[in-house]
């Protein structure tokens, strides 16, 4: 009887330490990564007037729009007949708001190649083709006046922005 009482004791000290262990894993809060499209063509759904109006604001100011915002400018914008006119408008409007994170005329200027693949990342969740970068090089260099306002301005209103 004390040898069955001590094989039961033993067994149960193997078994607490070779059963169950606690699983130490530390939580991870993470962004999980955007897939790139790779060309303009892979882009068939037409956003909502929701999706493009928390999109762009979120593209202008890096963070979330809260829901009464986002359902005060679709009523403002279902107030105005023209779909194009509403957003300019509201384009502008967000432009005009001092906490907009736009890159300064110096960034755009010191490297236009890296300021169109970002830009092109930011708007259009795509690359920019070799073709896209050079014409934009072109055309930052060859117009002083313009500015990374302008060209987010220019996405923003783009048809290939009102796509996903």
């Amino acid at each position: 009887m004390k040898n069955t009482i001590i094989a039961f004791f033993l067994g149960l000290l193997l078994l607490s330490f070779g059963a169950c262990k606690k699983d130490v894993a530390q939580d991870q809060y993470e962004v999980n990564p955007v897939k790139l499209y790779p060309s303009i063509g892979a882009k068939n759904k037409n956003k909502t007037q929701e999706q493009y109006v928390s999109i762009l604001y979120t593209n202008l100011f890096q963070r979330a729009l809260s829901g009464n915002q986002l359902v005060e400018i679709i009523d403002c914008l279902e107030s105005i007949g023209d779909k194009e006119l509403g957003r300019e408008v509201l384009i502008s409007n967000f432009m005009n708001d001092p906490q907009v994170v736009l890159p300064s005329d110096s960034v755009m200027r010191a490297n236009p190649d890296v300021f169109t693949e970002q830009t092109y990342e930011r708007f259009f969740v795509r690359k920019p083709s070799e073709a896209e970068k050079t014409w934009f090089r072109n055309f930052i260099e060859a117009n002083p006046q313009l500015s990374a306002e302008m060209i987010y301005f220019a996405f923003a209103l783009s048809n290939e922005y009102l796509y996903y």
